[in-house]
């Protein structure tokens, strides 16, 4: 799979996580906390789903609104990661 693939995978599987979620479709560039859609307890819940779901690990110095806030920002953080070995 090349690397624009296994962005779009990311995408396309963050996607329909907060759409599934949030209970209503989401733009990738949709601002999801800016729009009222998450708070801060979701914000947990998301980076607990992007650590299981793609085997990254988020530092306490990456919690931070600009990595979590839409799709897009996910996707790139995600993209950015190295995937923790599975032993």
């Amino acid at each position: 799979m090349t690397t624009t693939e296994q962005t779009e995978a990311i995408r396309t599987q963050v996607r329909a996580y907060l759409t599934e979620e949030l209970a209503t479709p989401v733009a990738d560039d949709l601002n999801i906390f800016g729009a009222g859609l998450a708070n801060s307890l979701f914000t947990i819940q998301l980076v607990t789903y992007v650590e299981r779901a793609f085997g990254v690990q988020v530092g306490t110095d990456e919690l931070d609104e600009v990595h979590f806030c839409s799709v897009d920002a996910i996707t790139a953080f995600v993209a950015a990661k190295p995937a923790r070995s599975v032993a």
